[in-house]
């Protein structure tokens, strides 16, 4: 195979190429290579790109909000939010609703949607959020790494004590048959290097989420627990964590990813933590 270029400068003018400057594709890469010019050392030495974005990576985020406006902050982190190359992303806002009532009806109004529930994850975003630029490419690996149903980033409950929204151990799940939602320590995964621990119960704030998931779990998904309930007591529960027991108790596996460090701010102080 050839390529025809000309010394012209160019346009209707340009002259065409004699058979001197006629050269192969191959000869013209390995003269670049061996010159150091253009396809240089990193084409050379690039043989796998890391990551999934290659694959399906359509994400619909479903982002709940109590209120009408939305901190400039958080607009800012959204506006800066890498979308995987190629791939489809949506938004979709809702207001108006308790946050549990707004992700399952949204979520129930997508798998019945003909285009919408043919995409492959949705992402849960909420409006006192901060997340990292990279936020949904590193999601997007580690859920495939892992192989787990949902994997979120790491961030911390607002106020005095700040607990890691990262809950319940698996070992321990898998060695005594009790589910337990006790927020981790984490320092030892940090100290061990790791990247991704896995997890019995993650928070919605950043959290990336398999479509199938919510084929595979029957709905209501997320329910917000506080109540008295007869012959148990007193019982509270969060959305997420309510969705995570039901899942985890059907052999689904959730993470948390900790190159994803998210802020959690307070609106009405601007502290975030």
């Amino acid at each position: 195979m050839s390529v025809l270029y000309t010394t012209s400068s160019g346009g209707k003018d340009a002259a065409p190429a004699t058979e001197k400057e006629m050269r192969s594709i191959e000869d013209i890469a390995r003269a670049f290579s061996e010159s150091g010019d253009g396809n240089g050392l990193g084409f050379q030495r690039a043989a796998v790109l890391p990551g999934s974005s290659y694959r399906d990576a359509s994400t619909i985020v479903i982002v709940p909000s109590r209120d009408s406006t939305i901190h400039h902050r958080v607009v800012s982190a959204w506006q800066n939010l890498i979308a995987p190359m190629n791939q489809k992303r949506g938004f979709l806002f809702v207001t108006g609703d308790e946050v549990g009532i707004a992700y399952t009806n949204t979520i129930k109004q997508i798998l019945e949607d003909k285009q919408l529930s043919k995409w492959r994850y949705i992402m849960t975003m909420e409006s006192d959020n901060l997340p990292p630029p990279d936020a949904h490419i590193r999601l997007l690996e580690s859920i495939d790494a892992g192989g787990f149903d949902a994997v979120s980033g790491i961030y911390f409950t607002r106020g005095a004590v700040n607990m890691p929204m990262a809950y319940g151990d698996p070992a321990e799940y898998a060695r005594t048959g009790v589910l337990d939602f006790r927020p981790l320590d984490l320092r030892a995964a940090l100290d061990a290097g790791n990247r991704v621990v896995e997890c019995n119960g993650i928070a919605m704030g950043r959290a990336l989420w398999r479509m199938d998931l919510f084929r595979q779990i029957e709905p209501p998904w997320f329910v917000t627990v506080c109540d008295v309930i007869p012959d148990q007591g007193a019982a509270a529960m969060t959305q997420d964590l309510y969705f995570c027991r039901k899942a985890r108790q059907a052999g689904k596996r959730f993470a948390v990813d900790f190159r994803v460090r998210v802020g959690h701010i307070d609106v009405h102080t601007g502290i975030v933590y």
